[in-house]
């Protein structure tokens, strides 16, 4: 049940508000003096609090209740309070909710006006709750995540990026083959190595190969080594990857390139262990533990006849689905400040284009373009000009019906995530949003979202 805290010294308003309260089953208590409501704060937790701005019968300036809200915003400053008013007092109660403060309200009340916004903010200060549970929960297990895990360094912030690795981690210690998909540079490889790295092999070596950047011809003996004459050039016998990864971690990227005779060899390796040098005939034995990745459509592949249906099954025991950095949008603005150098910094402006860029090349262009920036900014600070996109372009007016439109409105937790990365600072999270500062007071509005938690 929602807990309002009415401070004010006539009983008369503490019973009148008592009454209006419950009959919405709401729970209210009264308190008659500036101290006592301060007691009460630090005993009771309560979701909104109504006060006046006057406790002594020969006081009239509102000095006293200004003085509490201060008090109330310095100790809780989330707690929504709503201030009671004669008219005489209206300048300062316009300047606390300048202060913080969610509303004011004049006596006489509207019963009707007063409920109305009493819910409102009980109903924003429930979701608030819910979302500072839901964030320390967050920050419970990136600590569980960092404490228990070797994440060799990887940097990120987006719940996605979380739910991945904390499934990576899971499945480390498996001997299962792993096959890690998504798009090219979206950080296939440092999932492969945070695999390695909590697993039981992770003391042996971690051997890494791009079956995607050499020729078809190559790759066996690439994988599986060569004896001297095996092919043109080989003049002396080599090992391959399997060898040299032997009691540790085979990283295949781009596994989807690799020819379909060497998929066959791969298929066997996985199965027992075992293998041949090209031009050899004598079976080799190793213990390799196989992370494969592609950002090719290995189902697409299978039925084109590019790549063997029984190898995918075999590499696809436990799947990591990476997503494109666009779907990350938490992880952009710590990535970007990861990659930069110690003396720069990512001006607001830049901050913002950073967000609105859609990264087609996912995490490897953000350091591109970050460094970059880095490197012709004039000063310190990197503005948007030095990152060299394009600029915004202006919406057209829309024809579209009223339905469409309203669909591709922002949500409650998208305003509320724009509004923690700028700060609260409602003009730059109007921008961040491709919104004029207007349309999202009235977004806000619409969705019950106090402005007084933005600036």
């Amino acid at each position: 049940m929602p807990h309002i805290l009415v401070v004010d010294d006539n009983p008369a308003v503490a019973t009148a508000l008592e009454v209006l309260f419950s009959l919405h089953d709401i729970e209210t208590t009264a308190a008659d003096s500036p101290e006592a409501a301060l007691e009460a704060l630090e005993r009771t937790q309560f979701d909104l609090v109504i006060q006046d701005m006057n406790f002594r019968a020969d006081t009239t300036s509102g000095d006293e209740g200004v003085a509490l809200f201060r008090d109330i915003h310095a100790r809780h400053p989330e707690l929504p309070v709503i201030l009671l008013t004669a008219w005489t007092h209206l300048e300062s109660a316009v300047e606390l909710i300048k202060a913080g403060a969610a509303d004011y309200v004049a006596k006489p009340w509207d019963d009707h006006k007063l409920l109305t916004t009493a819910q409102r903010l009980l109903e924003l200060s429930a979701h608030r709750r819910e979302l500072a549970r839901r964030r320390e929960g967050e920050r419970r297990r990136r600590e569980a995540l960092e404490r228990d895990y070797d994440l060799r360094g990887i940097v990120w912030a987006d719940a996605a990026s979380e739910r991945l690795l904390s499934l990576a981690c899971q499945v480390a210690r498996s001997e299962l083959p792993v096959l890690i998909t998504g798009p090219n540079g979206a950080g296939k490889e440092k999932y492969a190595e945070i695999l390695h790295a909590n697993s039981a092999v992770r003391d042996g070596p971690f051997v890494a190969l791009n079956c995607g950047a050499l020729p078809g011809e190559l790759i066996e003996a690439e994988l599986f080594g060569a004896e001297a004459g095996a092919y043109t050039g080989a003049n002396k016998g080599r090992e391959g990857k399997f060898e040299a990864a032997d009691g540790g971690t085979l990283f295949l990227d781009e596994i989807g390139n690799l020819p379909l005779a060497g998929q066959m060899k791969l298929l066997r390796v996985l199965e027992t262990g075992r293998f041949e040098r090209l031009g050899s005939n004598r079976e080799r034995q190793v213990r390799v533990r196989v992370v494969s990745a592609t950002n090719t459509d290995l189902p697409a592949a299978i039925a084109a006849g590019g790549f063997r249906e029984d190898l995918y099954y075999r590499l696809n025991a436990i799947e990591l689905k990476l997503p494109p950095l666009a779907e990350r949008q938490d992880d952009i603005l710590p990535l970007a400040r990861h990659f930069l150098p110690p003396d720069k910094t990512l001006a607001r402006d830049a901050e913002q284009a950073l967000l609105r860029h859609p990264w087609p090349g996912n995490v490897r262009e953000l350091r591109n373009a970050v460094q970059r920036a880095a490197l012709l900014a004039p000063g310190d600070a990197i503005g948007a000009d030095a990152l060299g996109f394009a600029p915004a372009p202006r919406a057209a007016p829309s024809s579209s019906p009223p339905a469409a439109a309203a669909a591709n409105e922002p949500d409650r937790e998208t305003i509320e995530s724009a509004l923690h990365r700028n700060d609260g600072v409602l003009a730059q999270a109007a921008a961040e949003l491709g919104l004029s500062r207007q349309a999202l007071y009235r977004r806000m509005d619409k969705l019950g979202l106090r402005r007084d938690q933005a600036s």
